[in-house]
């Protein structure tokens, strides 16, 4: 068990949650000539997933800080790096292709914060 490991994860996880936070109106502003739904639509994607990157985040940091060796702990964080390497997956099959650069970090940065989750978790 390696806690300072599953801080790294959580941190890195908040850090891209809170940068999806951020970037949502520019990424809606650099697209033209959207309508009114598709422009709600997309805003609506990037806020569910800083939320979501938020959230694990915070399920990892709570588990760590208050049990982090127990069964409960455990599956907080199976299914936190389930959801990061889904997101991975996701992210590799559409936002890679992107010409702009950050979007090429989301599966390195999922991918990364998944494994060291599980290095600090089993490991």
């Amino acid at each position: 068990m390696h806690p300072m490991l599953l801080y790294i994860a959580a941190g890195i996880t908040g850090l891209w949650g809170i940068a999806h936070l951020l970037a949502t109106q520019g990424v809606v502003k650099g697209f033209s000539r959207l309508s009114d739904d598709n422009s709600h639509i997309i805003r609506m994607e990037w806020i569910v997933e800083g939320v979501a990157l938020l959230s694990i985040a915070s399920f990892v940091t709570v588990a760590a800080l208050i049990e982090p060796a127990t069964v409960l702990a455990s599956a907080v964080y199976t299914v936190s790096i389930a959801t990061l390497l889904v997101l991975a997956v996701v992210s590799l099959f559409t936002g890679f292709r992107v010409g702009f650069t950050a979007f090429k970090l989301c599966p390195v940065i999922f991918a990364g914060a998944a494994a060291l989750i599980a290095w600090g978790a089993w490991f």
